[in-house]
C-alpha cells in the first residue's frame, strides 16, 4: 500500500498508508463513534463536505452491499479515515464481485468500494489520538493526499480551501427530479402494505432513505422534491404535511430553503429532521450555531422534556438552532445529555416540531422512530381542527 498523509488546518500531519482510490481530497475533519454502519455513514449526504473518521478501530469487516446505501448517487463523504481497514470481510449479506483471471468470486471489500466511487481513504494511523486532538482543538479542515507527500504543500491547499460554512451542498446531493418512494422498512417477509392515509411531501436536502422507509411504515404516501421547488408549487401538490430533510453543510448557506419554509409555516403541518430542523429554526426568525466538533455517532443520550423519558439516538451534524433566539416562539422539547444542547423543539401554537437528531437511524437505535407516529398524529389533529 502507498504512504499517504492526512493534514490538518492547524498544521497538523498524521501519516498512514492510502486506501481506496488514489489521489487528494480535501473535507471538513470530523470523528463518527459509531462501531457499525460504514456504509450508511458514507452514503449519508449530510457527510458531504467532510472527511469522516472512525473511532472504532477495525472497519470493513462485513463487506458492502447495494441495500446499505443511504442517498442517491452512493458515497457522499469527502474522504475516509479509519485505523485499520479490513481486507477480508466475511458477511452474508456482504456483495460479490467478479475476479476475472481466476472466473471467481470475492467479497468486495470497502477498499474496493471506495476505489469505485473515487473516493479517497487513508489506514494505519492512530484515530484515537486524531480523535482526542479534534474534540480538544475543534473540528477543521484536513486533507488526505496519496500523490503530494509533502506537508508544506497540503497545509498550503488545505489553508486555501474557503471552509463548509462558504459552500452551498445541498443543491449537489439533492435529487434532480421529484419521485414517489413506496418502499417501508425492511422486514424479513414479505409485507402487503395499504396506501397510506395522509399524503406528504418530502424536501430533499440530503434525506436519508431510511427517513422514506419510516413515512412509509407509519402510514404516509411519500413524494420527493428537489430542495429548490418553490413552495407555491409544493402547496399545489396539497399535502397532508410536509418534512424537510437532513442535509450537509451550514444552514444559513440554504437561503433558498429558508425563504421557502417561511411561505409554508402556518399553512401545514411540518416536520423538521437535522438540517430541517436548522432551516425551521432560521425560517422562524431564530440563529444557529456551531458546536465545536459536532456530533455524529450512534449513541447520544436525548432527553423527551415532555415524558422525562431518555432516547439513545444517531446524530450527524455540526450545527445547533439557538433556541432562546426564537423569542418565545417554540418550546424546547428535547436536551442533548452529553453536553446540554437543544435537539427538538415544537411551535407554541402551530402544527410544527422538529429534532436535530436522526429518529431513522440507518445505522443506529430505533429509540425515536416514534417521532413518525407522532407526526401522523400532529397531521390527524390538524385535519379535524
Amino acid at each position: 500500500m502507498n504512504k499517504a498523509l492526512l493534514v490538518l488546518a492547524d498544521g497538523t500531519v498524521f501519516e498512514g498508508r492510502g486506501f481506496g482510490a488514489q489521489g487528494e481530497t480535501v473535507g471538513e475533519v470530523v470523528f463518527n463513534t459509531s462501531m457499525t454502519g460504514y456504509q450508511e455513514i458514507l452514503t449519508d449526504a449530510s457527510y458531504k463536505g467532510q472527511i469522516v473518521t472512525m473511532t472504532y478501530t477495525q472497519i470493513g469487516n462485513y463487506g458492502v452491499n447495494e441495500e446499505d446505501i443511504e442517498s442517491l448517487g452512493g458515497i457522499k463523504a469527502e474522504g475516509f479515515v479509519v485505523k485499520e481497514a479490513c481486507d477480508f470481510p466475511s458477511n452474508w449479506r456482504a456483495e460479490k464481485s467478479e475476479v476475472r483471471s481466476q472466473k471467481s468470486e470475492v467479497i468486495k471489500s470497502l477498499g474496493d468500494y471506495l476505489k469505485e466511487c473515487r473516493v479517497v481513504g487513508i489506514q494505519g494511523i492512530d484515530t484515537r489520538a486524531l480523535t482526542r486532538h479534534l474534540r480538544n482543538s475543534g473540528a477543521q479542515m484536513g486533507i488526505i493526499s496519496a500523490v503530494d507527500l509533502k506537508p508544506e504543500s497540503l497545509l498550503e491547499k488545505v489553508r486555501k480551501h474557503p471552509g463548509i460554512s462558504a459552500l452551498d451542498f445541498v443543491k449537489d446531493v439533492t435529487t434532480k427530479e421529484k419521485y414517489l418512494w413506496e418502499e417501508g422498512c425492511w422486514k424479513w417477509c414479505k409485507v402487503e402494505r395499504e396506501q397510506g392515509a395522509y399524503n406528504v411531501v418530502v424536501y430533499d436536502f440530503g434525506v436519508k432513505f431510511n427517513i422514506l422507509r419510516n413515512l412509509v411504515e407509519a402510514g404516509f404516501n411519500v413524494n420527493v422534491v428537489p430542495a429548490q421547488t418553490p413552495a407555491e408549487a409544493v402547496l399545489e401538490m396539497n399535502p397532508d404535511g410536509i418534512l424537510l430533510s437532513n442535509g450537509p453543510g451550514d444552514p444559513e448557506t440554504v437561503v433558498y430553503a429558508i425563504e421557502n419554509t417561511k411561505k409554508l409555516i402556518g399553512k401545514k403541518p411540518i416536520f423538521g429532521i437535522c438540517l430541517g430542523h436548522q432551516i425551521l429554526g432560521l425560517a422562524l426568525g431564530g440563529m444557529t450555531y456551531k458546536l465545536k466538533f459536532g456530533h455524529h455517532g450512534g449513541n447520544h443520550p436525548v432527553k423527551d422534556l415532555k415524558t422525562g423519558g431518555v432516547e439513545i439516538t444517531s446524530q450527524n451534524h455540526n450545527y445547533c438552532v439557538d433556541i432562546n433566539s426564537l423569542g418565545g416562539k417554540v418550546r424546547l422539547t428535547h436536551k442533548n445529555l452529553f453536553d446540554g444542547s437543544e435537539e427538538g423543539m415544537e411551535h407554541i401554537e402551530l402544527p410544527i416540531f422538529s429534532v436535530q437528531h436522526h429518529p431513522e437511524a440507518g445505522p443506529g437505535p430505533n429509540d425515536s422512530t416514534h417521532l413518525f407516529e407522532r407526526f401522523k398524529e400532529i397531521i390527524k389533529e390538524d385535519k379535524t381542527c
